[in-house]
């Protein structure tokens, strides 16, 4: 199913007639009104860059969206195609005094001449994002022209944040996201999510008109809780968002409204005249049928996003311009998420979720750094690598601060990784095909079989040459062990004999006098060639 195809109706961006209606009303329209449709888009011959195309500054980049509340007056008059756009929309009688015309006219000036290169920036992103969340909208049965306030929360960046802690295109606080389904933690901000967000949006907006009865008290809720707004009209006895800022004065100095929610449905209104006027402003129309064609796909939790982008055949600069939520290169592992990906990915990206391989961090282990800590000692420590650790945890230095926390990776079966000479000394185990003797050596073993000690060491995951009776070894290259094998039953089958060193012998002597090989004498006692024999003590032979 494509949800974010380019199958929405063109139309240039422009306020409703609606909003006609909203003014003349002071600000209460029932939802219950016919919507019309908005004018048509003039044609355009090229749609703009895909998304994944596009400048950091228009898609990917943080961006702080406070701006001057109200912005500085530049002192310089309105052109003519300003003044007939503010006059289009003011011929209808609103409750508005001269104080908050100005505020409107102020705005108009600013996104038109000092922040005109932002609006632009806006307008670029908006031909990405507005047409699903018009779509939402409409078919929620909100003005359409309420869309625009994603311009005055954050220019539709959905990586904008606010220092009061609002993130996403919609500008949802922590507690607000999460009423309305955005998760937010430390592994995802679905408030980052354009698609997630506006529906949550539009619900949200939905239940303020429910509770106000009026558009724009709504809008004021929506900057600053419907608390504050509702305990601001129980105190003036307002029935209208205008009526309300003239009387803002009675209210104690707790309870007056700040002067950015003041100033909040006035720059609504700005906006929506400028986008009314885009063409005669000067700005490029908006090409709405241009946005990109995205499948939502449901993944588990604990996929790993890197490697689904690259099974997908996606960049994961582009992957992640699309995905915005995600703060880790982990999906949370405690549930499924959706991640959009193109018509052209998709078929790798299923492939990939099919996968058991797909889920390799199916939980984690909170770790707080101790002192002396370093990447490498927490790596050998939980069998991680440290690439995967600093992936992970989005790290790029080696600094590590002591009391810092760090999200360690589980294995899919949701245990943490045990050490990689754990994970290899438990391996052996399972296909160990030599069991020790009592005074079998490391040394003896691994001469015998054509390998060195420190490849047997390896082989078998351990750390020390030390063995114990009926321990397991693996023996790399199975022919070896299989002669190995033999060579064992072989001496099993002889007869063991207890041989009293006397004065003048060597092992070389007692090997020739046994006919048994000089090595094997020295493997059945645990000797090296540096060893010393002396009178008296005991060696065992095995003999035919």
């Amino acid at each position: 199913m494509h949800i974010f195809s380019r199958g929405f109706a063109p139309g240039r961006a422009g306020v409703l007639a609606l909003l006609v209606l909203m003014l003349a009303g002071g600000g209460c329209v029932s939802k219950n009104s016919p919507q019309p449709e908005l004018p048509p888009v003039a044609e355009v011959q090229a749609c703009p860059a895909p998304l994944q195309e596009q400048d950091a500054s228009i898609s990917d980049a943080e961006e702080v969206v406070e701006i001057e509340v109200p912005p500085a007056d530049d002192n310089q008059p309105l052109t003519v195609e300003e003044e007939q756009a503010l006059l289009t929309q003011l011929d209808i009688d609103i409750e508005m005094d001269e104080s908050d015309r100005s505020v409107v006219e102020s705005y108009i000036k600013y996104f038109t001449h000092r922040a005109r290169g932002s609006f632009e920036r806006y307008l670029e992103r908006a031909e990405v994002y507005l047409p699903a969340a018009r779509e939402v909208f409409r078919q929620k049965g909100l003005p359409e022209e309420l869309v625009y306030l994603a311009f005055v929360e954050s220019g539709f960046n959905p990586n904008a944040y606010s220092r009061a802690g609002a993130a996403g295109v919609w500008q949802f606080m922590p507690f607000t996201g999460r009423k309305y389904g955005l998760r937010y933690d430390w592994w995802i901000d679905e408030r980052r999510d354009p698609y997630k967000s506006a529906e949550a949006a539009a619900n949200y907006l939905s239940w303020l008109y429910a509770e106000f009865g009026d558009w724009y008290l709504a809008l004021a809720a929506y900057n600053a809780g419907e608390g504050k707004i509702g305990r601001a009209i129980a105190g003036t006895g307002a029935e209208s968002f205008f009526e309300l800022t003239s009387q803002n004065h009675k209210l104690s100095h707790r309870k007056q409204l700040r002067r950015e929610t003041r100033h909040y449905v006035p720059k609504f209104i700005a906006i929506v005249k400028i986008m009314r006027n885009l063409e005669e402003l000067g700005f490029k129309p908006l090409r709405l049928d241009c946005a990109p064609e995205l499948n939502p796909l449901q993944v588990k939790g604990g996929t790993d996003l890197l490697a689904l982008a690259d099974a997908a055949g996606m960049k994961w600069d582009d992957f992640k311009k699309y995905n915005t939520a995600f703060l880790r290169y982990v999906t949370p592992p405690d549930a499924e998420t959706t991640v959009y990906v193109t018509p052209a990915a998709k078929s790798g990206a299923l492939a990939f979720l099919a996968k058991p391989e797909s889920r390799p961090y199916a939980g984690w282990a909170d770790y707080k750094v101790r002192s002396g800590d370093s990447w490498y000692r927490i790596s050998r420590r939980y069998g991680v690598p440290v690439s995967v650790l600093k992936k992970v945890n989005q790290k790029k230095s080696n600094l590590l601060r002591p009391g810092e926390r760090l999200m360690i990776p589980r294995t899919g079966s949701g245990r943490i990784p045990s050490s990689p000479m754990q994970e290899t000394r438990a391996l052996a185990q399972k296909r160990g095909d030599y069991v020790v003797s009592q005074g079998d050596t490391l040394y003896d073993i691994a001469r015998n079989y054509g390998l060195t000690v420190a490849t047997l060491k390896q082989a078998n995951g351990l750390r020390s040459s030390m063995l114990r009776p009926g321990q397991k070894l693996y023996i790399p290259g199975q022919t070896r062990a299989q002669e190995a094998r033999t060579r064992k039953d072989a001496e099993q089958a002889r007869k063991a004999v207890v041989y009293r060193v006397r004065t003048g012998d060597s092992l070389w002597a007692i090997a020739q006098r046994f006919n048994v090989s000089y090595n094997e004498l020295m493997r059945w006692n645990n000797l090296g060639r540096r060893s010393i024999i002396r009178p008296g003590d005991k060696l065992t032979l095995y003999v035919d």
